[in-house]
């Protein structure tokens, strides 16, 4: 005999139970906004491989990000110590918690709305982020100048580095300028790496960038020391696929296989630990040579 739908429906709902976040949690609080800002994609104007240079009208261009800001967005922030504003701030949790994302919109460049929109989270359809005409709320089309809390919480099977990005009227437009970030949540008894990097693989204009920068020298360069545990968050965003590599290191995939080269496509995402024992200046990159070629190339500095 078949289940009735009731049945399949109940049975459905308590699956997702058993998966969402415990009671116990923490409540954590990130102050956002849309805040427009002129990008330059290569600072040095160089490409330290091949000796070409660029002109600014080449590189730079108005764009609208994601920034971290103190409470009530007093104050504008540093994304991450070690980065600027591309990608979007760093937003961690442990499962159980409970995350309140404060979002506004301070799009004075292009006067256009936006939205956050979370993978890897539990959340009501009023934290989807996600605009669909005739169904979606305010929560998926943030006006210039209004505000947003997105209401998620970190489950059991929410374990990950995850993307966030904008889901607007303005998504495409937002997501080549920049507009994503990344979603770290650990295991309830899993503690924090010694340090965590941030890997966003995109185009931008004609770069191909890691974390809105381009070639050598403007590219993130990642610090370690030898014994420390070290996480990098990686994923893609666009309409290509990457592949993302580091010189000297292995890492095991969920099956136990040693790898030094994994796929990732749009809007894909994972994590890789390590402790570290390799000291020297290594390189990461995009081993498609076409975007390696055209910036996707940084490096990375273990001390000993």
């Amino acid at each position: 005999m078949r289940p009735s739908a009731a049945l399949v429906a109940a049975l459905a709902t308590g699956a997702a139970a058993s998966l969402a976040a415990p009671a116990s949690g923490a409540v954590r609080h990130y102050w956002v906004g849309a805040a427009p800002v002129t990008w330059n994609m290569v600072p040095n104007q160089h490409d330290a491989i091949m000796g070409m240079m660029f002109e600014p009208a080449e590189t730079v261009f108005p764009t609208v990000v994601y920034r971290r800001y103190t409470r009530n967005w007093r104050k504008p922030l540093r994304n991450t110590p070690d980065q600027d504003l591309v990608p979007g701030p760093l937003i961690r949790a442990r499962v159980g918690d409970k995350l309140r994302v404060h979002f506004k919109n301070f799009d004075t460049f292009h006067h256009q709305p936006h939205s956050m929109h979370f993978h890897g989270a539990h959340y009501k359809p009023s934290s989807d982020g996600a605009y669909l005409p005739g169904v979606s709320g305010r929560d998926a089309e943030v006006k210039p100048g209004q505000s947003w809390t997105y209401k998620l919480a970190a489950g059991r099977d929410s374990v990950g580095a995850w993307p966030y990005h904008d889901h607007s009227p303005s998504m495409e437009e937002s997501i080549h300028g920049g507009m994503y970030g990344m979603l770290s949540i650990r295991g309830r008894d899993e503690p924090l790496p010694d340090r965590e990097f941030v890997v966003v693989f995109a185009p931008m204009k004609q770069f191909q960038t890691i974390d809105g920068r381009a070639f050598v020298g403007n590219t993130p360069v990642f610090k370690s020391r030898v014994g420390e545990v070290v996480q990098w968050d990686v994923m893609a965003m666009g309409s290509e696929h990457h592949t993302f590599h580091v010189h000297g290191h292995r890492w095991r995939d969920p099956d136990g296989i040693p790898r030094d080269t994994v796929n990732v496509g749009p809007a894909e995402s994972f994590r890789i630990r390590w402790r570290e024992r390799e000291p020297g200046t290594w390189l990461y990159h995009c081993h498609v040579e076409t975007h390696m070629a055209a910036g996707m190339i940084g490096t990375y500095r273990v001390r000993g």
